[in-house]
């Protein structure tokens, strides 16, 4: 990457704070979008270029998506450590919190593995646009397939299917949530967590496919939204503290002004995103974003073709 100008940093940390937390994949989109605009954003934006920092660009975005959601979910967060230390004082896993904060982090097991075994294959063999753009259209695919599955009863309701009684109706919608998903199983909540391992390949979304798998074993839309984001802060926490030292070395130099610049949007983005979806989810389906990422992905496939 000979040089990241600020438009590059502001374009892709704008796209990276919305399509992180939009079913659509984050590392496709950072992959395609370049390509197809071509010319120097094609060059710059490299990820498969020998001794590219555009990866580690990227998971300093990611990291400000994740303070996004850190900012948004930030009651969550206190009620999952609370949860968490009184579990381990107590020797104990009876509250909804406890359970909640060892739900996240036996989910969260699984993609931590994975990530550090399988990320520089993936990145080397299959951080190119080519198939960035088979698998934004098998993301579609997986998209649509979960919202079927659903509708056929496969997958309908079976984690806290009951409606909320009369005593509950002043209780907080995040709470209410937290009741819900902790009625999941241990072996579900790794499945569930386990589904993020796909996200390492380019074109396939995080959120995407933990959302899928959250619907499949029984959660209501937006209680696999919610669970989805919560599990998506520690991995990508982790990965920043893998990667982001990589800026502070060559790799950073003559490019920090345009990183932060571009963290300051994605955080941005990614605060306005996560604000919209979970609203969103609380009536709505994964099925626009599936046939938008058919679309995309067909077409990028056929334009690729043809350049």
């Amino acid at each position: 990457m000979s040089v990241l100008t600020y438009p590059e940093a502001i374009g892709v940390g704008l796209l990276q704070g919305v399509t992180e937390l939009f079913p659509v994949s984050s590392l496709g989109h950072s992959i395609l979008i370049p390509a197809l605009i071509g010319g120097h954003w094609k060059t710059d934006l490299d990820m498969s270029a020998a001794d590219s920092p555009y990866l580690s660009v990227l998971v300093a975005l990611h990291f400000a998506t994740a303070l996004a959601l850190v900012v948004y979910f930030w009651r969550d967060w206190v009620r999952v450590f609370q949860g968490f230390f009184s579990s381990v004082r107590e020797r104990r896993i009876e509250t909804v919190n406890q359970r909640l904060a060892w739900l996240l982090i036996v989910a969260t097991v699984p993609v931590c593995i994975a990530g550090v075994a399988l990320d520089k294959v993936f990145r080397e063999h299959l951080g190119k646009p080519v198939p960035a753009a088979l698998f934004l259209t098998l993301n579609g695919l997986v998209l649509w397939i979960a919202e079927r599955l659903r509708r056929g009863g496969t997958g309908r309701r079976r984690a806290g299917d009951e409606l909320p009684g009369a005593y509950e109706e002043d209780v907080h919608p995040d709470i209410l949530s937290d009741r819900r998903i902790v009625k999941l199983r241990w072996g579900q909540a790794v499945m569930i967590g386990a589904a993020q391992i796909l996200a390492l390949l380019p074109g396939i979304s995080r959120s995407g496919v933990t959302m899928s798998a959250g619907i499949f074993k029984g959660l209501r839309h937006e209680d696999a939204a919610r669970f989805a984001f919560l599990l998506a802060t520690p991995v990508i926490g982790g990965a920043a503290v893998l990667k982001l030292p990589e800026l502070a070395g060559p790799q950073g130099h003559g490019i920090l002004g345009q990183v932060a610049a571009g963290s300051v949007c994605a955080f941005v983005a990614g605060y306005v995103a996560v604000r919209f979806l979970t609203k969103y989810f609380e009536t709505k389906t994964m099925t626009p974003f599936a046939i938008y990422c058919t679309v995309a992905g067909l077409g990028s496939l056929a334009y690729l073709s043809l350049s």
